[in-house]
C-alpha cells in the first residue's frame, strides 16, 4: 500500500484516481502529476514500483496539499470575516456564501427549520 503525504492510497484504483484521496488533488491534477512523474495513469496503485512511488511523492511535494492547504483556506475565510466582506458576513451567519437561494433550500448550511410560535387568532 502506497503512502504519500501520510495518506494511504487505495490499492485497487488507478494511479490518477488514487491520488485524489489526497486533499487538494483532483482528477486533472492527478493526471498532470502522473504525466510529470512518468508514471502510467491507468496502472493500479498496488502494481507501482518503489521508484514510481518516490517519483509521485516528489511531484506531490511541489503542490500545496493536506494540512498546509486546509490552513490556508481557513485563514482566507477568517480574513474575509475580519474584513466584514459580504462573503465573511455570510460565513458568520452560517448561510450559503456563493449566492445560492435560501428560502426553500440550503438546509445543510442553515440547519433544519426552527419552529416559530403563531399568534393566537382573535375570535370575534
Amino acid at each position: 500500500m502506497a503512502r504519500i503525504k501520510n495518506i494511504e492510497l487505495p490499492n485497487e484504483k488507478q494511479t490518477w484516481i488514487g491520488l485524489t484521496a489526497i486533499y487538494g488533488i483532483g482528477r486533472n491534477l492527478g493526471k498532470t502529476i502522473c504525466k510529470n512523474a512518468n508514471v502510467e495513469e491507468t496502472k493500479k496503485i498496488k502494481d507501482l514500483t518503489e521508484e514510481e512511488i518516490s517519483a509521485l511523492r516528489k511531484e506531490v511535494e511541489k503542490v500545496t496539499t493536506e494540512g498546509d492547504l486546509r490552513r490556508e483556506v481557513q485563514m482566507n475565510i477568517k480574513n474575509k470575516m475580519e474584513m466584514n466582506s459580504y462573503q465573511g458576513i455570510r460565513h458568520k451567519k452560517g448561510l450559503p456564501v456563493r449566492g445560492q437561494r435560501t428560502n426553500r433550500n440550503a438546509h445543510t448550511r442553515k440547519g433544519r427549520g426552527k419552529v416559530v410560535a403563531n399568534k393566537k387568532k382573535v375570535s370575534k
